[in-house]
């Protein structure tokens, strides 16, 4: 049995080698099958390192995974490969540890070789390396393989290789970065992108790229921006750049990122948030001039701040937007007494003396008058009567270039005729205000003052100033702007020599005579030629205004009042930061040390016009700023900022005269003592136009013919406002003081406080008062004329305004008509007596219209046949004249009511029926012809004894 065993054996390896080779190993075999033992353990390496793709099961171990076992016997058996047993195969590996994603697999048992392999895909960025431990074991004795033995325990590290499945992402959605032009940076900002990726390789960023063309700045491969030049404000505001970055696997980043680099102007101290332009509209009260304007200091540390806003108006009329009534109106307004002359008034048929004066008409119609050095203007004798032994004020309005050596006369009282004296005079000499005021004689023949200097720079820096000067001799207060000032020098001189030469007042210059002798004052050397031959000193500059009010000095509440003005600044402060107006506040001056603070008070200073129709235009503004350190020096230094207030055109008001503007009344109402009212139904109106966006849903209804691009409709609303101003004149020949004339109630007018001037060109009502009023007063006007003989007709225009002719009423004209009665008892004879037997017939005015008769007298006949045949034919002779006249009449009686087109009949007709007185002693009535627009008329045809109507059909 043995040698066919061992022949059996040799024949199955099928592997060559020696006969004593095989016959130990046939040996060996035959040994082991009569003792069946598994000695030993498997044995595997104690550690082992595997490295595995992500995405991939497939692990590469080191050292490889296999497994020996000495009860193997191909371990001794070389190279003969014979199984009797498996106790010396490898059945399997186990894995240990806890969600081990590996498993281990057995390729073959006999020479315990396997493989470790990933359950499913694995994640790097999850995990990059896994741990765990591992065992062999055999396959056991027995047929079952029970008694298998267990390796050691070794311990396996595997590493997960990354793929770049990711792109780089940046941190931030967008960057942002501010730059100071004119400055090269190293870097102005970061960028930063990352990637997913576990592996060092896929996971940095290795490049970044700006994508934008053609834009001034750089990046590196850390993400650095820099700028490649140096930039400018005025140039780019703002660079959007558009940046992409790299990882180092070559992956672009899945989103670009925006960039935006703003470039800031060098830091310059200034304010920022001013708006140059800013709109007032009239009407709205107060607005803010500067809402949303801030200091820029440039980070300097500041301790005080002041800051002054100037509003100047030196081109509106007396340098603000003041009302512009006549100056003698604003001192009944701001309170001042009576006894106020004005003598500088608005040229009108009443005051004419300032006709030739050239006015500055570019200032809202104020009566400013220009002085050239070669005008000057008397006043009328009577216009003043000031005593000087009695307190009177002299106020006005003056804007005086830089001065001269030469005087220069304001206001002069000197002698007519004869002589040079100057009695009292205002006058501006090396800018310098003195008053001249010389006494009349007087007991004591002792020097007294006689001349007041004041020294003001407000005299010559061409801007408007308010001058008052209170005369209380021997005391003289004067007020420029509201403030007090006192006389730096006062002179003395004797009082004037008594006589009885009149004095001439003057505005503009000084009176004199051409002899040239020695006046109180100075001597004239050479009398000026031409028109003014007898004027010297004259004025160069602007006066308005110019007022004389005796009696009574002015108070300082109605001076104040005087100069107040309609429009200037206005702020609300708090009481840690100061500040400061001027009388007029056009100049506020505000200081503090936070700035902060400082902000919030700037941008309340707001811009007020309480004027109901202020002056359009541009008002501009200043901002002067001085800004100290700790140093207590100018370290930082602010520009000024300049800019304007532009007014709007405010709605102005359209004044309406209306009334009966035609009607007749008989003679006898214009000779009697009451005359005839001129506007017994005046009205008078004021409205204004405003556009309104229209209604859209009332357009549409309207119909689809309107425009529908019409945005704004024009609406009319009444108003009411103030009058300073009517005017009746006459139309046609001026009134003759002999027989006629323009009357009006002087307690009525009183009551109103208003006043009246008349001529003989008409008469003017002044005085700032209601349109309510003015209206009681128009209708009080009445018209006399004791004369009416040859009167046919009269004809008067009326014209009211307000602000001094800023806006004036349409012209309203009425006409009257005289009728004078038409019968034949009445004759030119006044010394002849009515008769007892014939009876006067008493009836009423016949309408005319505007064609009149000589108003036949009453007259007296004799009873004899001789006289009665003579009235009778006189009277005849009067009717067929009124039947002539009464159909002229009625012909234009009807084209008057064509060209009215139906309007109203403003005419009083008198309906009583026409009267013929006849001869008694003719049996047969007369028989008339009539025209057809006489038919209808009734006419009463009497006898010396009764009388009867007829009417003309």
């Amino acid at each position: 049995m043995l040698p066919r065993l061992i022949r059996w054996a040799y024949r199955a390896v099928n592997t060559p080698t020696t006969a004593p080779q095989a016959e130990l190993f046939i040996a060996d075999i035959f040994l082991s099958l009569f003792v069946i033992v598994n000695k030993h353990k498997p044995w595997i390496e104690t550690t082992y390192h595997g490295i595995v793709t992500e995405n991939d099961d497939k692990v590469l171990l080191d050292p490889p995974l296999i497994a020996l076992d000495k009860d193997a016997p191909l371990r001794y058996a070389e190279s003969f490969e014979v199984t009797l047993t498996e106790e010396g195969e490898i059945c399997g590996f186990r894995i240990h540890g806890q969600n081990v994603p590996f498993e281990a697999v057995v390729l073959d048992k006999s020479t315990g070789e396997g493989v470790i392999r990933a359950k499913d895909k694995l994640d790097c960025e999850l995990q990059k390396e896994h741990t765990f431990t591992i065992q062999a074991y055999d396959c056991g004795e027995g047929p079952d393989g029970a008694n298998m033995k267990k390796s050691h325990k070794a311990t396996v590290h595997i590493q997960v290789n990354d793929i770049n499945e990711y792109s780089p992402v940046f941190k931030e959605k967008s960057y942002k970065a501010t730059v100071i032009e004119g400055k090269k940076y190293d870097s102005i900002l970061k960028v930063e992108a990352v990637d997913a990726d576990c592996s060092f390789q896929f996971s940095q960023i290795c490049n970044y790229e700006i994508v934008t063309p053609d834009v001034p700045f750089t990046i590196d491969k850390d993400g650095f921006i820099k700028n490649t030049e140096k930039l400018s404000y005025g140039k780019e505001h703002m660079y959007k750049l558009t940046v992409t970055a790299y990882d180092c696997g070559k992956n672009r980043a899945s989103e670009d990122v925006l960039v935006k680099i703003s470039v800031k102007p060098t830091c310059k101290p200034s304010w920022q948030g001013f708006n140059k332009r800013i709109e007032y509209e009239p009407g709205t009260g107060s607005l803010a001039l500067f809402p949303s304007m801030h200091l820029e200091t440039c980070d300097e540390p500041i301790t005080s701040i002041r800051a002054t806003v100037e509003l100047e108006t030196s081109h509106i009329g007396k340098g603000c937007d003041r009302d512009t009534y006549s100056e003698k109106s604003l001192h009944k307004l701001c309170g001042a007494s009576s006894g106020t002359v004005e003598l500088l008034p608005a040229p009108s048929s009443s005051a004419n003396w300032t006709v030739g004066l050239p006015t500055d008409n570019g200032h809202d119609s104020d009566q400013v008058f220009e002085f050239n050095g070669t005008q000057a203007i008397k006043v009328p004798d009577g216009m003043v009567s000031t005593s000087l032994k009695d307190p009177f004020t002299i106020s006005v309005w003056m804007r005086h270039g830089p001065g001269a050596h030469e005087k220069e006369t304001i206001l002069c009282n000197s002698d007519k005729t004869d002589m040079n004296r100057h009695h009292y005079s205002l006058y501006i000499h090396n800018c310098r205000l003195i008053f001249l005021l010389r006494q009349d004689p007087s007991e004591a023949e002792n020097y007294k003052p006689a001349e007041f200097h004041w020294k003001l720079d407000q005299v010559c820096d061409k801007e408007w100033h308010h001058y008052v000067l209170n005369v209380e001799f021997p005391s003289v207060s004067l007020f420029v702007d509201g403030t007090t000032f006192e006389p730096f020098l006062v002179t003395e001189d004797y009082p004037l020599h008594a006589s009885k030469i009149e004095t001439q007042l003057t505005i503009g210059a000084c009176w004199q005579e051409n002899s040239g002798h020695d006046n109180d004052t100075e001597t004239v050397s050479e009398p000026t030629s031409g028109a003014n031959a007898r004027m010297a000193q004259f004025f160069r500059g602007n006066l308005a205004g110019l007022i004389i009010r005796s009696g009574k000095l002015e108070n300082k509440k109605v001076i104040d009042c005087l100069y107040t003005c309609k429009e200037g600044l206005d702020v609300q402060l708090p009481e840690e930061v100061a500040s400061a107006f001027n009388p007029n506040q056009s100049s506020l001056t505000v200081e503090g040390d936070d700035i902060d603070a400082f902000d919030k008070v700037m941008q309340h200073i707001s811009y007020l016009n309480s004027r109901q129709f202020p002056t359009p235009g541009i008002r501009h503004l200043r901002i002067s700023t001085t800004v100290k350190c700790f140093n207590e020096e100018s370290c930082v230094t602010v520009p000024d900022a300049e800019g304007y207030v532009m007014v709007l055109q405010p709605e102005e008001p359209k004044i309406s005269l209306s009334g009966i503007d035609h009607f007749a009344r008989s003679a006898a109402e214009f000779e009697s003592q009451e005359g005839v009212t001129l506007f017994p139904e005046m009205r008078i109106v004021s409205t204004i136009t405003r556009e309104v966006e229209a209604d859209t849903e009332s357009e549409a209804a309207e119909g689809a013919d309107d425009d529908p691009t019409v945005q704004e409709t024009v609406v009319s609303e009444e108003i009411m406002h103030n009058l300073d101003t009517c005017e009746v004149t006459v139309v046609g020949d001026e009134l003759d003081g002999e027989h006629e004339s323009l009357e009006v109630d002087m307690t009525q007018l009183q009551q109103r406080a208003l006043e009246m001037s008349s001529s003989n060109l008409g008469l003017v009502i002044t005085g700032v008062n209601t349109m309510a009023n003015y209206e009681q007063v128009l209708h009080l006007i009445r018209y006399k004329n004791w004369h009416t003989e040859a009167l046919f007709d009269r004809k008067f225009k009326l014209v009211c305004s307000e602000l001094n002719g800023r806006y004036i009423s349409n012209d309203f004209k009425v006409e009257v008509n005289v009728i004078h009665t038409a019968n034949p008892m009445e004759h030119s004879n006044n010394a002849m007596v009515q008769p007892n037997f014939i009876n006067p017939v008493h009836h009423a005015s016949v309408d005319l219209s505007g064609h009149n008769l000589v108003n036949a007298h009453q007259a007296s006949v004799v009873p004899s046949a001789a006289t009665i045949v003579i009235v009778v034919c006189v009277s005849f002779l009067v009717f067929m004249i009124i039947l002539g006249v009464f159909r002229i009449r009625a012909a234009h009686q009807r084209t008057m009511r064509d060209q009215e087109n139906g309007k109203e009949n403003e005419m009083d007709w008198d309906d009583s029926a026409l009267t013929i007185t006849v001869n008694p002693m003719e049996v047969e009535r007369l028989v008339l012809e009539v025209n057809e627009s006489a038919r209808g008329q009734d006419i009463n045809v009497c006898t010396v004894d009764s009388c009867s109507s007829e009417s003309f059909n």
